[in-house]
């Protein structure tokens, strides 16, 4: 048997602490992959899809706007108003940073 190469625990350490606490979340997470391949996605097709509550996917929803990952518009269909996220720059970037990240954690613990 071959002996195995001591993990290196601070590369490990350093990746997971690059990434983003907030896209942790799964339904954070899945917001940010979900809008970025859209323009832009209403509050009831986000819940629709993600089968959460309302209330739940609301404080998601207001966490990742206070953190500028996404941009909210509001509009009315008729009477019924309609609230729109679209995934910013900011989001964007650090949706990237984050599938990179763990992209670099698998391809280690699948070395």
């Amino acid at each position: 048997m071959e002996p195995q190469a001591e993990p290196d625990i601070q590369a490990v350490d350093e990746e997971l602490a690059a990434l983003n606490g907030l896209l942790e979340h799964r339904v954070r997470l899945a917001v940010c992959v979900l809008l970025s391949s859209h323009d832009a996605l209403t509050f009831t097709r986000l819940k629709q899809a993600l089968g959460e509550t309302d209330g739940s996917l609301g404080a998601h929803m207001r966490k990742l706007e206070d953190a500028e990952f996404v941009a909210v518009e509001k509009t009315f269909q008729g009477r019924r108003p309609v609230t729109w996220y679209s995934l910013t720059a900011l989001g964007r970037t650090r949706l990237k940073r984050q599938i990179d990240g763990l992209t670099q954690l698998i391809d280690r613990a699948d070395a």
